[in-house]
């Protein structure tokens, strides 16, 4: 059975039919990422070790053993019984990936470079077409800043843009120049250092009949240069800009090329004469940064970005219509309560805000409905910790429950999945409310089922990880996991592994012993470095751990070194009891407050219950008893997918005991 490994973009392996591979978790496909690096060549067993842990188990050599079985098994699962493997081999002291180059696409991709020679531009644009097509991500997308990557990553990058420039460079020599400049645009904008991607944009330009166009940029690139890397443009682009200004006759196409200077000059009559080109490339790269965000890593964070300067730039053009498209099609499932650039999302609510308000009153109700679903996502941990939902915080509940009635008026199945979306951030006024988040996902995995909503299904299968989960129901979260798992083998979605992972890690807590929960914490947390998920990972591996050396009574193990991220405040009540430090812990309570009204409510209401009964401070246990009473069939935290403190009832029963 032939089958084909894929690196350009997340690790992946496929059989001869196309379907996926079961890698099993990230250390696996570690594994098979690191050997690919090799490049067939032996990779000795403490290598790997070295490469994958920091700090190594002392069971490391068998451990990485079982991962290569594993992995065998998942690329040869015909091989039979005690017959040698002929793919993953075993060699001297270590491992080796023994396949032909055309089964690997980085491999495929770097020969189909190597061999292109003295091509033509007609054969280079067309197997670079091909070859660019293989990229479905960042190299190694679902891995972070591993050092054992970091130089392959980089060559393979830096080939990548040098293909992107060579088919450019290919199709403004066959007369496409017109037809290059989009994809030379969003280039430059994304890699405004290469000098080259400046120089063949203007060449476009400048072959397109769009002299002026052509000088602007050449003058951004000097500008550019000089601000921020403190040089002048090299030869080339200085020798392009004087060619320009002076009509040089070797910048015109072949003169035999009649065809192709009439349908330049037509191109850009048309360019000129339509504003819209420009309106249209605003929203497809909202588009692009869409489905960009769910590559994870860097993926996620550039979408971010770029999602608030096409924002921007649609404000500046100033039609309300065209920002709240702009605004609206980037409708990325959202599962966590926590955003990951608060700032950001308080600019992309007042923007959309804005919009709301500008937009004419009659018709556009679907714009209308995803300004309002963005609001509602983009708000998530807004809610108040104290008193009554008002304000801002009133105005975003209000959004989500219009979002949902526009959506079901107009029947429409995928504004009312992103609508669902925004109904689901903004279910965490009290605490107790799994149930509800549970039919939200149901509702969710239904609807998108129907309709082919790959992304929203797996969003509802993961609010029901989390929901079951929080209802002690775990044969249902295994198969909602599950669910997901498979839908993101199929669908090429790696950040999904992160949640599944996490919440099997919070089975083995539910369910095992402390040491089996500590070790899957460790692995879990391995699957978050390189995510882009701040808004997730800040904080949160120790709270794992704390949370299992707490429901056990072991011994709390202070370790001054760590980032408690947004947990810190109702963390360090129970470090200071941990040390005996009471008068310090009831002083750090009081100045804590009460805990955000999200995913992790109940787990920190349960932690204050924990330091108020520990420092007999009566009013904290008053107000934890009143917040977790909604909760008390629930497991606390649980709800989160990733850590539990126990069942609610339990904390209840220890607080009536403490306030009588």
């Amino acid at each position: 059975m032939r089958v084909e490994f894929g690196v350009l973009g997340a690790v992946v392996a496929r059989n001869g039919a196309g379907d996926p591979l079961p890698l099993k978790g990230p250390r696996h496909r570690a594994v098979l990422a690191r050997l690919v690096v090799a490049h067939r060549r032996v990779v000795p067993v403490n290598q790997l070790v070295a490469d994958l842990w920091d700090e190594p188990p002392g069971d490391a050599v068998g451990t990485v053993r079982t991962f290569v079985g594993g992995l065998r098994r998942a690329i040869e699962p015909e091989r039979p019984p005690r017959t040698p493997p002929r793919l993953l081999v075993t060699e001297g002291p270590g491992y080796a990936l023994r396949v032909p180059k055309d089964d690997v696409d980085a491999w495929r991709f770097e020969q189909v470079m190597d061999a292109l020679g003295g091509a033509g531009p007609a054969q280079v644009a067309e197997r670079l077409a091909e070859a660019l097509g293989w990229w479905r991500g960042p190299a190694f997308a679902d891995f972070g800043d591993e050092h054992w990557l970091r130089a392959e990553r980089s060559r393979l990058t830096e080939l990548r843009l040098h293909a992107v420039e060579r088919r450019a460079e290919a199709r403004i020599a066959l007369g496409e120049a017109a037809g290059a400049v989009p994809d030379l645009d969003g280039h430059v904008a994304a890699h405004p250092w290469r000098e080259e991607a400046w120089r063949l944009l203007a060449l476009a330009l400048y072959r397109s009949a769009r002299q002026a166009d052509a000088l602007s940029v050449l003058r951004r690139a000097r500008a550019m240069l000089r601000e921020h890397l403190g040089v002048d443009p090299g030869p080339r682009l200085r020798r392009l800009e004087e060619d320009v200004l002076r009509h040089a006759d070797h910048l015109d196409p072949d003169t035999g090329s009649t065809v192709d200077q009439v349908w330049a000059r037509a191109a850009a009559a048309y360019e000129g004469s339509l504003a819209s080109r420009a309106r249209t490339r605003l929203e497809s790269t909202a588009g692009l940064m869409r489905d960009l965000a769910v590559t994870g890593g860097g993926g996620l964070e550039s979408a971010r970005q770029h999602r608030v300067a096409a924002v921007a730039a649609a404000e500046q053009v100033g039609d309300p219509e065209l920002t709240a498209r702009v605004i609206g099609v980037y409708d990325v499932p959202a599962i966590w309560t926590r955003s990951d650039d608060p700032e950001q999302a308080r600019w992309l609510v007042g923007a959309a805000e804005r919009t709301l308000r500008l937009l004419p009153s009659g018709g556009h109700d679907a714009s209308r409905c995803r300004l309002l679903a963005t609001i509602a996502v983009e708000s998530r941990g807004s809610l108040p910790t104290d008193g009554p939902v008002s304000g801002a915080a009133a105005r975003s509940l209000g959004a989500a429950r219009e979002a949902e009635e526009i959506a079901r008026r107009l029947d429409d199945a995928s504004l009312l999945a992103f609508a669902l979306n925004g109904t689901f951030m903004q279910t965490f006024r009290r605490t107790g409310l799994a149930a509800r988040r549970d039919a939200i996902g149901a509702e969710l995995v239904a609807l998108s089922a129907r309709h082919q909503l790959v992304r929203y299904e797996v969003l509802g299968h993961l609010i029901r990880v989390q929901a079951r989960s929080a209802l002690s129901d775990l044969a249902g979260a295994d198969r909602h996991a599950a669910a997901a798992d498979a839908l993101a083998a199929r669908h090429d979605l790696p950040l999904v592994s992160v949640f599944t992972t996490w919440y099997r890690a919070l089975r083995v807590a539910m369910t095992g012993p402390p040491d089996a929960a500590l070790a899957a914490y460790e692995e879990a947390a391995g699957r978050l470095r390189g995510t882009g998920m701040p808004g997730l990972r800040k904080g949160l591996l120790p709270l794992a751990l704390l949370s299992v050396r707490l429901r056990h009574g072991e011994p709390v193990a202070v370790d001054r070194d760590a980032d408690w991220g947004p947990y810190g405040s109702w963390v360090r009540p129970v470090l200071l009891v941990g040390e005996g430090r009471d008068e310090e812990a009831g002083a750090a309570l009081r100045a804590a407050g009460p805990p955000p009204r999200d995913l992790m409510s109940e787990a920190m209401w349960c932690l204050v219950a924990r330091a108020a009964v520990a420092v007999g401070d009566r009013d904290a246990m008053a107000r934890a008893r009143t917040e977790l009473a909604p909760a008390a069939s629930e497991q606390g935290g649980a709800g989160s997918g990733l850590i539990t403190l126990g069942p609610v009832a339990d904390h209840l029963g220890v607080l009536a005991a403490a306030l009588a």
